[in-house]
């Protein structure tokens, strides 16, 4: 695993043993974790960056979050949010001497109004937990990572989580409709609202969604649910051209449905998974889309026949369409054990989510294919084509020299054909500390400057989550 080091500056904020006294007696002793072994467990997340804190906590209320906050701008140490460590960037990763402040006691759903179709939850309320608990009530909360199983909503939120569905539903910002936050000073505020309309003054919400725990610390969550589709359908297209299964795509969307899923698999993905499962996919076949339509059973049958149709006409050498919910499931396990499957290829990877136009996706693909034979790397790609979000995995052995070399100027170039696309160097994985070097390359230095202004104002002391987002290497505080 890589170190985190954010620097001299941090470094000047150390936590003496009377703060962390201090922090107990906030928290209580049996919510303050001090020793060695204890730390390691907070040290990294999936990111593979690792520094270990000085202290974690659990807070359990508001009022706690708040009096730690308070007491870190009188102490001056970095305090760093933490749900279930899922995230891919680092951006829950502590500096050395800091605090992590894990959110898992918050763990109620509070609310689920089935009239108004609003949820009140705290943040460390697991994504498939909710999930669960809404469709029991014929409802839907419909953002869905891959991480959804184990991720917590208030990680979900601060890193403006996707996932399968965005391509129908959208991504997490869309379904927040207020946030209870403790700012970095200790100051407790209440954004958004529980209606649907709200325009009242800056919108808070939308500006602390995404904003990987720099700017607040969630307290609770005012989530917006939808009614549960009554059924779906998926199906299965097999291509023997990459080009034909990334141009299909648009040619889906041009026939009036919006799928709720429409996942892209590409030759070396299926070869992960095939040596996996033993699925014995036709060597023949190039690449694979899994499309699933969703809705009341009259609509569903229309639309899965209208997609068919649409990748017949763009290529596809064969199709399948589910009929039951037991062959969705079948359908799906292939796209579901890509991430298991890749470990048989090469000990570590780079896992980058970019997204471009969809209309870009084939020139995305075939740039990605010329920068893995140019480095002679091998590049898998999948993801959520549907939305433009492909992930590409650079598969490596990070103790080779030569081979990280070679991976970390693949990733450049990448993202380099990413940003010509019009495109986006995270789709829902965050800037955290993995893409805070190219953060600039997005948004320019005066975007960079209007979100450095931002967290100025709002943490005058940089006590929250320092180090995340923007690159270490730039002096963006003062230290008074």
């Amino acid at each position: 695993m890589g170190l985190y080091n954010t620097g001299r500056r941090e470094a000047q904020m150390a936590m003496r043993s009377s703060t962390i006294r201090e922090i107990i007696g906030i928290v209580g002793k049996d919510h303050v974790l001090t020793k060695p072994e204890e730390l390691v467990c907070y040290s990294y997340d999936a990111s593979r960056i690792q520094s270990c804190p000085a202290c974690v906590a659990f807070p359990a209320s508001t009022r706690e979050v708040s009096e730690i906050l308070l007491l870190a701008n009188r102490e001056r140490f970095p305090v760093h949010p933490r749900g279930a460590g899922s995230g891919m960037v680092g951006a829950c990763v502590p500096s050395r001497e800091g605090l992590v402040l894990v959110m898992t006691r918050f763990g109620r759903i509070l609310e689920i109004d089935c009239e108004e179709m609003i949820a009140v939850v705290q943040p460390g309320v697991v994504t498939g937990a909710l999930q669960r608990a809404a469709l029991d009530l014929g409802l839907m909360y419909p953002p869905d990572p891959a991480s959804a199983p184990f991720s917590t909503l208030g990680g979900n939120v601060a890193m403006g989580s996707g996932g399968l569905r965005a391509v129908k539903y959208g991504v997490t910002r869309d379904y927040i409709l207020g946030l209870e936050v403790v700012l970095p000073t200790g100051t407790v505020i209440r954004t958004g609202t529980r209606t649907i309309k709200g325009v009242v003054g800056y919108d808070l919400t939308r500006l602390m969604v995404g904003s990987e725990g720099t700017l607040g610390v969630f307290t609770e969550i005012v989530l917006r649910l939808v009614p549960a589709p009554e059924t779906k359908r998926t199906i299965l297209a097999l291509f023997s051209s990459l080009d034909q299964a990334t141009d299909s795509v648009c040619t889906i969307l041009k026939r009036r449905v919006v799928p709720s899923a429409l996942e892209l698999m590409d030759r070396s993905a299926i070869d992960a998974v095939d040596e996996y499962l033993h699925m014995n996919i036709d060597r023949k076949v190039e690449a694979l889309l899994l499309i699933d339509v969703d809705g009341l059973e009259c609509a569903v049958t229309h639309e899965a026949q209208v997609i068919a149709s649409a990748v017949r006409d763009a290529g596809a050498c064969d199709l399948r369409i589910a009929a039951s919910d037991t062959e969705c499931e079948e359908l799906w396990k292939a796209r579901r054990a890509i991430s298991p499957a890749l470990g048989r290829i090469k000990p570590h990877k780079i896992n980058e989510d970019i997204t471009v136009p969809r209309t870009g996706i084939t020139r995305l693909m075939r740039g990605v294919r010329e920068v893995a034979r140019r480095h002679d790397l091998i590049i898998v790609c999948f993801g959520h084509a549907g939305d433009g979000n492909i992930h590409t995995n650079i598969m490596l052995d990070r103790n080779n020299a030569d081979e990280l070399l070679r991976a970390e100027r693949a990733v450049e170039e990448i993202f380099r054909i990413v940003l010509d696309l019009g495109g986006t160097l995270s789709g829902e994985h965050g800037v955290g500390i993995a893409k805070s070097p190219y953060l600039l390359w997005e948004v320019g230095e005066g975007g960079c400057a209007a979100m450095l202004s931002i967290k100025q104002a709002l943490d005058p002391r940089d006590v929250l989550n320092p180090g995340k987002m923007f690159s270490p290497n730039r002096a963006f505080f003062s230290g008074t």
